[in-house]
């Protein structure tokens, strides 16, 4: 390929990947996965923020399913599209920063990663997130080298719009930062107006998602703290969180790549003089290093720190395309392998006589849905007139996308919100309505007594594995006499 682009070959390959990706979303037959519905109602409502993130992944579901229906591939587009997009991206820094042959094993070991392969086949906040942050990172490197401003506000207002996405965005500014102080050359920006004027820009994509915070009682900010135990008593020391999160990154990249990873972290000294290798660095372990302590103090999911893989991606073809190209080359291949037999596994074992069982199907949490929603049809189909209501976020997420009914709520009589649906209904002021209530309870004399009068509708089964089904049982009450 001397003398010859490598864009279009990569282009091509993602391209295919992505059809495939397609493909293998309608193949496995699996319906939306809760996060995923949850968001859907979300888009039905467009706000400046929900309960849990904020806003974008909502306003990208609406502008797909505005062109293409609710279907679940039109619900899912939006990270199907965006993680190519994020793959061109770093072509262009790795091309920018080293060489095009860079840039081309960076794009395909992005492409390839565990990471993306799983969320490849499911609509996430992580999908726009990680294109800002390339985004981002490649207009802060072109701003570093030149005078002006476009560069700047550019790479301001895509951190404003990962802000929007996902609030990790915010550890690329004190990156950045540290990218200007470390390097001589750089350092004059910090006595000039644009690198100030783009954060400002952020804040200002970002305050209408502050401002719906403030009116909300700053829902999203609690879950968070919630979620990653801030001001927590059960904060302490926890090795073995640490450890599963440094395994959970491992298993993201890929079982060959990230010990090439891992290998050039632990080197990072050396690596340190190269100004390239440093940039890199400097967007990989203060955040790496940051999500680990939350992990080892508190808890913290696999990909909280997905962003390090932007530099990731382009720091191992960096190091070892020179070294030995040939571990990238099998590195990339095997992450490709393992996605195809995950991908498959429900044909391999079909093909095995090896049984789907709850312990061996990595997609039993997106199935069944659709057809449990339509058992209960069945019944608000016969008390038009009820309020839906369900015991919990997943019950009433899958429900409302499948059955839309007319009129919902969650069941809530403590008034503290912790979930969208607990936050945006109310049920209170519904005194004298009857409800179809859906409970994976056999049995709710607590709610029940809520109401003059209940009675037991039926039970919808949808059997999945031999050890895994879903069951619910459906009441109507009648009369509520308020919480």
């Amino acid at each position: 390929m001397t003398g010859r682009s490598l864009a279009p070959t990569l282009a091509l390959i993602t391209a295919i990947l992505t059809a495939y990706r397609l493909w293998v979303i309608q193949h496995l037959g699996i319906d939306l996965y809760v996060d995923e519905v949850q968001y859907w109602t979300w888009s039905q409502a467009l706000a400046w923020g929900y309960f849990s993130k904020p806003p974008v992944i909502a306003a990208l579901i609406a502008a797909s399913t505005a062109l293409l229906g609710n279907s679940l591939v039109a619900i899912k587009l939006p990270s199907l599209l965006l993680y190519p997009a994020t793959t061109a991206v770093l072509y262009a820094l790795g091309t920018r920063l080293y060489s095009e042959r860079v840039g081309f094993w960076a794009g395909l070991g992005f492409m390839s990663m565990p990471l993306v392969a799983a969320l490849g086949l499911f609509v996430s906040t992580d999908a726009p997130l990680l294109l800002c942050w390339s985004l981002a990172l490649l207009f802060l490197l072109r701003a570093l080298e030149r005078d002006g401003w476009s560069n700047w506000l550019a790479c301001g207002a895509v951190v404003g719009v990962g802000l929007l996405s996902k609030y990790t965005m915010a550890a690329f500014l004190p990156s950045a930062l540290l990218l200007i102080v470390l390097d001589a050359r750089h350092r004059r920006w910090l006595a000039r107006p644009q690198p100030w004027v783009a954060v400002l820009l952020a804040v200002a994509i970002l305050s209408p998602n502050l401002y719906w915070n403030w009116t909300n009682g700053f829902p999203t900010f609690r879950h968070t703290a919630e979620i990653t135990r801030v001001g927590h008593g059960a904060r302490g020391w926890h090795p073995g969180q640490l450890g599963e999160f440094i395994g959970a990154q491992w298993l993201s990249f890929g079982p060959l790549l990230g010990a090439l990873l891992a290998w050039a972290l632990a080197r990072s000294g050396g690596l340190w003089r190269n100004p390239a290798h440093r940039t890199l660095l400097v967007f990989i372990l203060p955040l790496l290093l940051l999500v680990s302590a939350q992990a080892l103090t508190g808890r913290a999911n696999g990909n909280w720190a997905a962003p390090i893989f932007v530099g990731a991606c382009l720091l191992v073809p960096a190091v070892f395309l020179a070294r030995n190209p040939r571990w990238v080359v099998a590195g990339v291949a095997l992450n490709l392998v393992v996605a195809a037999v995950a991908y498959h596994w429900p044909d391999i074992a079909r093909a095995t006589g090896t049984a789907l069982t709850a312990r061996n199907d990595p997609f039993k949490r997106a199935r069944g849905w659709q057809s449990l929603a339509d058992g209960v049809g069945q019944y608000t189909a016969a008390h038009p007139e009820a309020i839906l209501v369900a015991d919990d976020r997943e019950l009433i997420a899958h429900l409302l996308y499948r059955l839309k009914p007319r009129e919902y709520a969650a069941w809530n009589p403590d008034g503290l919100p912790r979930d969208h649906y607990e936050l945006v209904t109310r049920l209170d002021d519904k005194t004298g309505r009857d409800v179809i209530y859906v409970s994976r309870r056999e049995s709710i004399p607590d709610i029940a007594a809520r109401f003059e009068s209940s009675e037991t509708l039926g039970k919808v089964v949808v059997p999945i594995h031999r050890d895994f089904r879903r069951e619910v049982h459906v009441f109507l009450l009648k009369g509520f006499k308020g919480y």
